[in-house]
């Protein structure tokens, strides 16, 4: 370590650069189709209804939206989400037991914030969303990985590292997987559940691609069937804007004491205005309509994209069959890597993500995952032949 080293903490040495956003600055070549990015479609923001609740909320009662508020979160808005889990889920969610979060990101940050020690463990999905990675990774805790089957993580698995090491936390994303697609279904939930009710590990169920489902049919939510261990972490970003970055943790009230305590160190509260801003939007509009329409739109897009990959891919690829959300992940064949692939695809103006960050070990992987919500069906269907000769 050189001396200039030695002024950074131990954590944040452990802590990976996001590997996407690395990408992302190769992908800004017009000429390049780009399928790395996991962003939401920008033609399908609410601008006109956003600009309208912007300016009530600038016309009325201005003051008090540019106040200090509680970091708690704008109560209305907590009201909102507790009878949406009601109405969406059957789910009697109380607005104490919601704390709104600058993203679902910082919901992760602050959870390791109040229950992770260096060493403890955490069981991460193999693959696992990259973004939980780098914020739980700061507090130094040991990862387990549960592998991912078509069904949902692999039960025989789970049991044993929960058998083993005594986890304090399982983070999942049972519904579309960020980065597989993946979701669980209900015998995997259940047989999930029953495991974990014999343990003192929390389950953290980050769901915010789960209005996203364009086919099939909704999925009951881990709080059904272990309350107590389940903390439920949300997100407008994908149903209505991300630069808002609005989000909010569910979780019991032993926890959300912590959490608040959590919240006041980090920042006070989350940013009031556009709290406001976003309750407006949502009590004077038909948020369900425009979900449909993202759904619908991402659903083209989606299909568009597994048509070409029948089409264009060889024998040797397979890759998962979403049924909602934004992503593909595809495995190469025996013999080939991605990294090594996605430098040839750069070079013939196609790019994807290849699998390396989605796992905490590093190795030679032959997974890479595809983003289908950003692309028209014509580009996605030239950008996948591209790619499918080079594989």
């Amino acid at each position: 370590m050189t001396h200039a080293d030695a002024i950074f903490s131990d954590r944040i040495s452990d802590v990976p650069r996001s590997f996407i956003r690395e990408i992302l600055k190769t992908t800004v070549r017009p000429e390049v189709i780009s399928f790395a990015g996991g962003l939401p479609n920008r033609d399908l923001f609410p601008v006109a209804e956003i600009e309208e609740a912007t300016l009530h909320v600038l016309r009325n009662n201005l003051k008090d939206s540019l106040q200090y508020s509680t970091s708690e979160g704008y109560l209305p808005l907590r009201e909102y989400i507790a009878a949406r889990y009601q109405k969406r889920h059957g789910l009697a969610v109380h607005p104490d037991e919601i704390l709104i979060t600058n993203g679902s990101q910082q919901g992760l940050d602050l959870l390791g914030k109040i229950l992770l020690n260096e060493g403890d463990h955490v069981i991460l999905e193999k693959p696992s969303y990259l973004g939980a990675i780098q914020a739980l990774s700061l507090y130094q805790p040991r990862f387990e990985t549960v592998p991912l089957l078509a069904s949902g993580a692999d039960i025989a698995a789970l049991a044993e590292i929960l058998q083993r090491s005594s986890p304090k936390l399982f983070y999942s994303v049972p519904n579309f997987q960020n980065p597989s697609g993946i979701s669980y279904d209900d015998t995997t939930r259940r047989a999930v559940a029953d495991i974990l009710r014999a343990h003192r590990t929390f389950f953290i169920e980050d769901d915010p691609y789960g209005e996203l489902r364009f086919r099939g049919k909704d999925q009951p939510s881990f709080r059904h069937y272990i309350p107590e261990q389940t903390i439920l972490l949300g997100s407008f970003s994908k149903i209505v804007v991300p630069s808002f970055r609005l989000g909010w943790i569910v979780a019991p009230a032993k926890i959300m004491e912590r959490l608040v305590v959590a919240k006041q160190a980090a920042d006070l509260h989350t940013n009031f205005f556009c709290q406001k801003i976003i309750h407006r939007y949502l009590t004077t509009n038909d948020v369900d309509v425009h979900i449909a329409t993202i759904r619908a739109a991402y659903g083209r897009q989606c299909d568009a994209m597994l048509q070409a990959m029948r089409k264009y891919f060889p024998p040797g690829v397979s890759f998962t069959e979403p049924e909602g959300g934004m992503f593909i992940w595809a495995t190469l064949p025996e013999g080939q890597v991605a990294l090594q692939l996605f430098d040839k695809a750069i070079q013939n103006n196609v790019a994807f993500v290849p699998g390396n960050p989605f796992y905490v070990t590093p190795g030679e992987y032959r997974t890479m995952r595809l983003n289908f919500s950003c692309v028209d069906p014509g580009t996605i269907n030239a950008g996948i032949q591209r790619l499918g000769a080079i594989i």
